[in-house]
């Protein structure tokens, strides 16, 4: 694919960085890996994975000099990105893991999972749940009832606006599971863990990552 922009995995110490670089072999990219502001800064596609908590992967993401040039990337020069697990999480403002300040890109803040008295359930939620999709672009090629994805998490993400949620999930109650805001997507799940049907959401992303840059 001789127009197919690279993809650029940003390292913060946090990231399931395997398994999503290996992802995007099987979908013929050679990613690149790296925590390095200048070459970030060059990118034309941002992968922001994640595992862990909240404040630790904002305190990374400013020791390391990450926070401006991502800023930059996406703000400034919207650069596609997907978030995925906490790397989605940390798109929103705030998170009540912790006190620091998100990157703030998708308006949405970040809530523990809550239970009504009696129906508790384990947290975190981990293992293959049901979505439904609300935006034809992230889940474009899934048939109904194609849509089981891997998650490990014990917080979710609050949007503001309702026409950012790209889907749903249940576990005790609704909660959001992708976010998308025109070139900002996110997955609270790991479709670099989800087989099949997280192959799909990678190669959505990356047919509209390559549509972005034909025509920019």
């Amino acid at each position: 694919m001789a127009d197919a922009a690279s993809v650029t995995i940003v390292d913060y110490g946090l990231g399931n960085l395997g398994s999503v670089a290996n992802m995007l072999r099987r979908l013929c990219r050679t990613p690149e890996i790296t925590g390095d502001p200048a070459r970030i800064a060059r990118a034309r596609a941002l992968i922001l994975p994640g595992v862990g908590h909240f404040d630790r992967g904002t305190r990374e993401l400013d020791r390391l000099g990450l926070r401006a040039a991502l800023d930059e990337q996406v703000l400034g020069r919207q650069v596609p990105v997907l978030g995925i697990c906490l790397g989605a999480q940390l798109l929103a403002r705030s998170s009540e893991e912790g006190t620091s300040r998100g990157l703030g890109w998708i308006a949405a803040d970040v809530r523990r999972f809550r239970f009504e008295r009696g129906h508790e359930l384990a947290i975190p939620h981990m293992g293959w749940n049901e979505v439904e999709p609300a935006d034809p672009v992230f889940f474009r090629g899934h048939e109904p009832g194609e849509t089981r994805f891997y998650f490990v998490h014990s917080f979710h993400i609050v949007c503001d606006d309702p026409r950012a949620v790209a889907a749903r999930s249940h576990y005790g109650s609704p909660f959001v599971a992708a976010v998308r805001d025109r070139h900002i997507w996110g997955a609270q799940f790991h479709p670099e863990k989800s087989h099949r049907h997280g192959m799909t959401v990678l190669a959505n992303w990356l047919s509209y990552v390559d549509e972005a840059n034909r025509a920019s």
